[in-house]
C-alpha cells in the first residue's frame, strides 16, 4: 500500500514535466503545420537572445516583465485595498448592501477595455491610466468573491456566536472572515488572472514599455517571434503570481490543507 502511494506520488511530479513537454512538442508540429507562419520554440529562444543583445526601447526583456509586473500589482493591492473592505461589508451589511449592490452591478458588467477612452481624457495617456484600467479589471472579482464568501457563511455559526456572547465585530472577525477565506482567495487568483489580461489592453495606451507594448511593437513590424516571447513571460509570470497565492492561502488559512 506505502510502495502504491510513493509511485502515485513520484507520478504526481513527473506528470507537470511531461504534460510541459507535450505542449513544446505540440507547439513545433502547429508550427511546421502551418508552414511555419508560427515561429516555433526554437525561433522564440533565439528572438529572445536577440533581445538579450539589443535592449527594445532601451530596455531588456525582464525591465519590460517588470514594469508590466509592477503596474499589475499597484493595481491587484489598489483592489484589495477597496474591494476587500466593500465585498464584505456588503454581505454583512444589509442596509450598505441594499444602498451599494444596485450601483455595483450596473458597473460589473462593463469590460475594462469600455473604459479606455474615458479614461484616458480624464488622466492623459501617461502611467495613472494603465493602472487605473487594470484596477477595473481585477477589482470586480474580488468584491463579487469577498461577498459571495460572507454571503455563504452558515446561519449555524453566527448564531453559536451570538450565544457565546459575541459581539458584531467577534462575529465578523473571528467566524465570518475565517469561513469566507477560501472564498476572497479564490477571488483574488481570478484577479490575478484578469489583471495580467487587461494588462495587455491597458499598455496600448501609448505605453513605451511593458510586456503589452512588445506585443504592440512585434504587430506593428511583424515581428512574430516577439509577440510570442512577450506571451511567454505573460504566461509564467502569471503562474508565478497564482502559485504565490496558493502559498499565501496554505500559510493563511492552514486548516484549508486538512
Amino acid at each position: 500500500m506505502k510502495q502504491c502511494s510513493k509511485s502515485y506520488q513520484i507520478l504526481l511530479k513527473i506528470l507537470p514535466v511531461l504534460a510541459v513537454i507535450c505542449f513544446i512538442l505540440l507547439w513545433y508540429w502547429a508550427a511546421a503545420a502551418t508552414k511555419h507562419r508560427m515561429p516555433n520554440p526554437t525561433e522564440v529562444w533565439e528572438r529572445f537572445l536577440v533581445t538579450l543583445e539589443k535592449p527594445i526601447a532601451k530596455k531588456s526583456i525582464f525591465e519590460h516583465a517588470l514594469i508590466s509586473l509592477g503596474r499589475v500589482l499597484k493595481a491587484l493591492l489598489a483592489s484589495i485595498a477597496i474591494g476587500l473592505p466593500l465585498g464584505l461589508f456588503m454581505g454583512w451589511n444589509k442596509t450598505f448592501r441594499g444602498i451599494v449592490r444596485p450601483i455595483f452591478e450596473c458597473i460589473r458588467p462593463i469590460p475594462p477595455i469600455a473604459w479606455i477612452p474615458l479614461i484616458t481624457m480624464w488622466f492623459g495617456i501617461y502611467e495613472l491610466p494603465k493602472i487605473i484600467i487594470i484596477f477595473l479589471g481585477s477589482f470586480v472579482p474580488i468584491v463579487v468573491n469577498a461577498y459571495t464568501g460572507v454571503a455563504m457563511v452558515p446561519e449555524l455559526n453566527t448564531d453559536a456566536g451570538k450565544i457565546f456572547g459575541a459581539n458584531n465585530w467577534q462575529l465578523l472577525t473571528d467566524i465570518v472572515l475565517p469561513t469566507a477565506f477560501p472564498s476572497i482567495f479564490a477571488g483574488i487568483r481570478t484577479a490575478i488572472s484578469s489583471g495580467w489580461v487587461v494588462m495587455l489592453a491597458a499598455e496600448m495606451i501609448s505605453a513605451k514599455s511593458g510586456l503589452g507594448f512588445l506585443v504592440i511593437r512585434g504587430q506593428d513590424v511583424n515581428d512574430y517571434p516577439l509577440i510570442l516571447l512577450a506571451m511567454v513571460f505573460i504566461g509564467i509570470i502569471g503562474a508565478l503570481l497564482s502559485a504565490i497565492a496558493n502559498q499565501a492561502e496554505r500559510w493563511l488559512c492552514p486548516w484549508m490543507e486538512k
